[in-house]
């Protein structure tokens, strides 16, 4: 869906949900899915860096976007669901979820990884998507065509020697949204997929590669189009689906 072409209104009215909005893809998905008509509710841990995309998106003349920082590696399922009681005081309903946020963790193999360190990988890349999409499935459902876009990864899919929690991690969330799809299949008017974005720009590749050019990798921007078909109405047919942001 790379070369998908979006209408400038695709997401006129929608709220949508992006975590780790603060930067890299989650930054540059919260200001297309802003300049696409999108009403975007900006989570994430550091709040200066939710307060920079919130002031992009009002500068752009996006419709006034929503901030709540939450560090996922301290929250528990009260916290998601006082999140999700002020969502829906807010908005009074949700129609994109965007799960963006994770932690690279440890290079290193899996004798030598810090049991700390796995934890906190899990948390955040798993326990906190689980948490989330459970207590806001509520206000998904009031949505004409909600959908739940899951970010996974190439190690998440075939694994790979030396990326640990990482990889097991996107393992679980393709996981997830199989079992989630399936669930929703024929009862519901949400879809669930995932996309895998491949090398992009962010500070994440960068820690990953730190001897690598960033000059030599896609930039963020240049992946939006498969966020956009996935969020907007011309997928609402489509679920349990892994695409592929850059090909296959």
């Amino acid at each position: 869906m790379g070369d998908y072409k979006a209408p400038q209104d695709l997401l006129k009215d929608k709220i949508i949900l992006v975590t780790g909005a603060g930067g890299g893809i989650g930054r540059t998905a919260a200001k297309t899915f802003a300049a696409h008509g999108a009403t975007v509710i900006l989570l994430g841990r550091t709040t200066p860096k939710l307060e920079m995309v919130y002031d992009e998106i009002e500068a752009a003349g996006g419709p006034q976007p929503a901030i709540f920082p939450m560090d996922l590696n301290e929250a528990r399922i009260e916290t998601f669901e006082h999140f999700a009681e002020a969502v829906e005081q807010e908005f009074g309903r949700l129609d994109g979820l965007l799960h963006n946020a994770s932690l690279l963790g440890q290079r290193t193999p899996i004798a030598n990884y810090h049991f700390g360190t796995w934890q906190q990988v899990m948390q955040v890349n798993v326990n906190a998507a689980f948490g989330l999409t459970k207590t806001l499935l509520p206000l998904l459902e009031k949505s004409e065509a909600g959908s739940i876009i899951f970010t996974g990864s190439g190690v998440g899919l075939k694994g790979r020697a030396y990326w640990g929690a990482y990889s097991v991690s996107k393992f679980a969330i393709e996981g997830l949204m199989q079992v989630l799809a399936d669930e929703l299949d024929g009862v519901s008017n949400i879809r669930v997929n995932s996309i895998n974005p491949g090398a992009t720009r962010t500070s994440m590749r960068a820690a990953a590669y730190p001897a690598e050019d960033p000059k030599t990798v896609t930039a963020p921007e240049a992946i939006m189009p498969t966020y956009l078909y996935l969020m907007g109405d011309d997928s609402r047919t489509l679920s349990g689906k892994q695409f592929n942001a850059q090909g296959a």
